[in-house]
This record gives structure tokens, C-alpha cells and sequence, in this order.
């Protein structure tokens, strides 16, 4: 079964397409290490809370992708312009549309 995550994370005021750049910098690669679908959004409701909605073919390609070097280089370039508000959730992915495909 798929795994999926569904995050949140409340940037510094003005810094948030900052951060929207770091994360979709290195999308295009994902894939290859078992992405199904990575999905950046701007909250419409909140000038500074960006939506990270990922599928992956399982728990353990997300977490191997997190400890790649690249990775890591973009979480530390993001960190300094996050309050260090986030919220997540993991799922369970049934199926849909683009997963599985």
C-alpha cells in the first residue's frame, strides 16, 4: 500500500515563496526515488502557511528521499525562514487518480 503525508508549515511573514522555491527545487527528482505524486500549495486563506501534499510507493522511500544530501541542504536553507509551526499527517493511500499509474 502506498504511503501518503499531508503537511503544513507557517513561514516567517514575506519568506513563504521563498520556501515554496526550496521545495519544489528538486521535485523534477523524486520520482526516481518513488515519488507518486508531490504537490507544493500556498494556503488561500493564510499569507504565510504553505501545503505539502506527497505519495509515495511507502513509508520507507519518504524516509530514504529525507536523508538524501540534497535534501538536507534544503531543509537547512528553509529552516531559518519557518516559525516552526507544522502540522502533518500520514495516510494510508487507498488509490486515485496519478497513484499507482
Amino acid at each position: 500500500m502506498a504511503y501518503g503525508y499531508i503537511g503544513t508549515m507557517k513561514t516567517r511573514p514575506g519568506k513563504r515563496d521563498d520556501v515554496v522555491a526550496i521545495l519544489l527545487s528538486g521535485a523534477r527528482s523524486l520520482r526516481e526515488l518513488g515519488c507518486e505524486s508531490y504537490v507544493v500549495s500556498r494556503a488561500a486563506d493564510d499569507p504565510d502557511t504553505i501545503v505539502v501534499m506527497e505519495v509515495w510507493q511507502s513509508k520507507e522511500h519518504h524516509d530514504a528521499s529525507l536523508r538524501l544530501p540534497e535534501a538536507k541542504e534544503a531543509i537547512a536553507a528553509a529552516m531559518p525562514m519557518l516559525t516552526g509551526e507544522f502540522s502533518g499527517r500520514e495516510l494510508a493511500v487507498a488509490g486515485g487518480l496519478g497513484v499507482g499509474d
